[in-house]
């Protein structure tokens, strides 16, 4: 299928390796039109409205949002055409301090750990892949890539690995149905227990339909959630460098998506 939109990219503006104006060209790369920008638990402070051209390419803006049921697994929420109300900024805000403070203690472990000083710079938006970033290029580590960082240091469980704070999922929802037009899953397969998450599709309006798991999966539970709940589809490649268009939606499919969202472009 011809990725014609990718719902489900990052920028520098949490853990992407791309700036938002690398983004176009980016896109135009890889044959793709529309692009959906989802930091994590951060809003893109370059884009003031739900949707904008920018250097002749669509750019919607949106999130991505962990939250938590109430004693479920952690999972990734994801709402388009973003115009942030106060409630949601004031929840990032608070989300963005303890992302601080955790990126903080996980520094500070590995540092600790290997005996190096790390060229981290704490701020609003860090996330462990700047941290595995960091180890895998320093010259004084024994770990050369940033799948080995997470495996060793800092991934769940590791010696290194600290919890962070995140949403509730009812509260989650509640803000970004407030603040968007869509909310959807992500990536049910990337969880422990899929069926569970896609049981929490029954309070939200999509589920990410096309994502690269990177290996074959069965996607009639999803398509039975999509049925069910009458949910949009989504899709995205998930994209934290710049690689666009590993998946997303059709043409077809993403004119659904902009009548369900009410993009207006």
């Amino acid at each position: 299928m011809s990725v014609f939109a990718d719902l489900h990219v990052h920028t520098t503006n949490s853990d992407g390796a791309m700036a938002l104006d690398e983004v176009p060209e980016a896109a135009r790369d890889a044959g793709v039109s529309v692009v959906a920008i989802t930091d994590h638990d951060r809003l893109h402070p370059d884009l003031s409205t739900p949707v904008a051209v920018v250097d002749g390419v669509t750019v919607v803006h949106g999130i991505e949002l962990r939250v938590e049921p109430e004693g479920g697994e952690r999972v990734d929420l994801l709402a388009y055409g973003v115009y942030p109300t106060t409630e949601l900024a004031a929840e990032l805000r608070r989300l963005q301090e303890d992302r601080k403070e955790r990126g903080r203690a996980i520094v500070e472990c590995v540092e600790d750990r290997l005996g190096v000083d790390l060229d981290v710079d704490i701020r609003e938006g860090l996330g462990r892949p700047h941290v595995a970033r960091a180890i895998a290029a320093h010259p004084d580590t024994d770990h050369d890539d940033v799948g080995d960082a997470f495996a060793e240091l800092i991934g769940n469980g590791r010696p290194c690995y600290v919890a962070r704070d995140v949403t509730g999922f009812e509260r989650g929802v509640e803000l970004l149905s407030d603040a968007s037009g869509l909310v959807g899953l992500a990536h049910p397969f990337r969880y422990d227990d899929p069926a569970a998450a896609l049981e929490l599709t029954s309070e939200l309006d999509a589920v990410e339909r096309y994502y690269p798991y990177g290996q074959e999966v069965d996607h009639r539970p999803v398509e039975k959630a999509i049925a069910d709940h009458d949910l949009v589809p989504t899709g995205g490649s998930d994209a934290h460098d710049d690689a666009l268009g590993e998946a997303g939606l059709s043409k077809p499919e993403y004119r659904h998506f902009r009548s369900a969202v009410s993009l207006g472009n």
